[in-house]
């Protein structure tokens, strides 16, 4: 039975050498090696069949860049120690297989290997050139980054942490080692790296370098947290002192000058990039323009605005106005109702006389003092009298009588009087309530 396994294995063997097929009898990991200048590197070989079933011999032979060629000790796999830049290069490897018991059969393999020699790269250096800043529009700026040490060293630019690509203004060399800047702009300021890499090494990092450019002004604009502003006007309160900033963006800092325009006039009222103003100084609506210029850049720029005195009053006083609104009318009605009320009574109290109507009935005069109040209770011998029921026919149909009416009750011919004699016991003692 191992004897027919064989015997197929050789039967493949013949067809895969008559079709020129690939034999895939060994395997080799990986067709290039980097290695490190005085590392070792292992060129192995993996076989796929039984060794005790064939006999294999390798010879490796070693192709320098420069082109010459060394034949190498015969083996499978091959070590190469302390490595060195001569021994970079391609590696071929020449198999024979012979099997067993098979004679005259020999398959042959043949595979090549590349090997490259680096050293390490150590941390880079920039240089620039001009080493003093640059004015935008008009000056250029060269990059150059280079290592100590380090071999097949590939370069890459950052600014300000993003990665920098070749444009219409950015050009690389063909290792990326130097960067050349065009017509330096405003955008191009900032921090730059550069970072260094090989095969055998990752990406080193540079220290910062600073590009200083000169620009501006830009974005020239004029402010104020006081008085009302709408637009390019600024409206501010009688006697009220204002204070405006002018500011733009700017490398080095602008100079400002302040401008009065009158009359197709221009008078320059102050310096600096702050303006102090008392609105007494304004007799009418007067225009103003803060000038920016930039010693440097040689570049300057303009911001107008008008200036208008008027009232507007303090947000304290429009909310105090808010919260009283309403408390001069409710004075007005109050004051009102007590006054009516004062009329109203004073008028009841002369046309209806309590005391002259029951002395016109009774004919007694009533006492003047004011009694205390009593329940009705507190002595009953007072409830005991004589009580009249008094009705005037056709009169009072549709009304009760006034007092004036019931005061003028003699001279009246037709009324009817109904007279109750009301007999009650009266308590021999007058301390004891009515309710005992």
């Amino acid at each position: 039975m191992e004897a027919t396994g064989r015997s197929a294995l050789y039967v493949c063997c013949v067809l895969l050498i008559l079709t020129e097929v690939s034999s895939e009898f060994i395997h080799i990991p990986s067709l290039v090696h980097h290695g490190i200048e005085g590392k070792s590197v292992l060129l192995s070989v993996e076989t796929r069949f039984p060794l005790e079933d064939v006999e294999i011999q390798g010879t490796w032979s070693h192709t320098r860049p420069s082109g010459t060629r060394t034949t190498l000790e015969p083996d499978v796999s091959l070590q190469i120690r302390k490595l060195n830049q001569e021994d970079e290069g391609d590696y071929h490897l020449n198999l024979n297989i012979q099997f067993h018991n098979q004679t005259g059969l020999v398959i042959k393999e043949e595979r090549t290997v590349h090997v490259t020699v680096d050293v390490p790269v150590s941390s880079p250096v920039i240089q620039k050139s001009p080493s003093y800043a640059v004015v935008e529009d008009k000056g250029n700026a060269t990059l150059t980054c280079s290592v100590k040490r380090g071999t097949r060293v590939v370069f890459q630019w950052l600014r300000d942490n993003q990665a920098l690509g070749a444009s219409d203004r950015y050009h690389f060399t063909q290792d990326s080692s130097t960067l050349f800047i065009s017509t330096v702009r405003k955008e191009d300021k900032g921090t730059y790296h550069c970072v260094a890499s090989n095969a055998v090494s990752q990406g080193q990092h540079s220290r910062a370098l600073d590009l200083n450019v000169y620009y501006g002004p830009y974005n020239l604009g004029v402010n104020s947290d006081q008085g009302l502003r709408t637009g390019e006007v600024f409206t501010i309160n009688p006697g009220e002192l204002i204070f405006f900033e002018c500011q733009a963006d700017s490398n080095p800092p602008n100079s400002y000058v302040w401008i009065s325009k009158s009359h197709n006039t221009t008078v320059v009222i102050a310096e600096g990039p702050r303006l102090e103003m008392r609105s007494y100084r304004l007799a009418q609506a007067e225009e103003y323009l803060c000038r920016a210029f930039n010693n440097v850049t040689q570049k300057q720029d303009e911001a107008q605005f008008t200036l208008v005195v008027a009232s507007l009053g303090t947000g304290k006083e429009k909310h105090t106005q808010e919260g009283n609104s309403f408390s001069p009318l409710a004075a007005i009605v109050v004051s009102s109702l007590f006054i009516i009320g004062s009329i109203l009574l004073f008028y009841l109290r002369k046309t209806c006389n309590p005391k002259r109507v029951l002395m016109s009935i009774y004919n007694r005069p009533l006492s003047e003092q004011k009694r205390p109040h009593r329940s009705g209770h507190e002595d009953a011998t007072e409830d005991f009298g004589i009580y009249e029921f008094v009705s005037i026919p056709g009169k009072m149909e549709s009304a009760q009588a006034s007092c004036r009416s019931l005061a003028r009750l003699e001279s009246v011919q037709d009324i009817h009087t109904t007279i109750y004699d009301v007999i009650r016991h009266v308590p021999e003692t007058p301390s004891h309530s009515l309710l005992n």
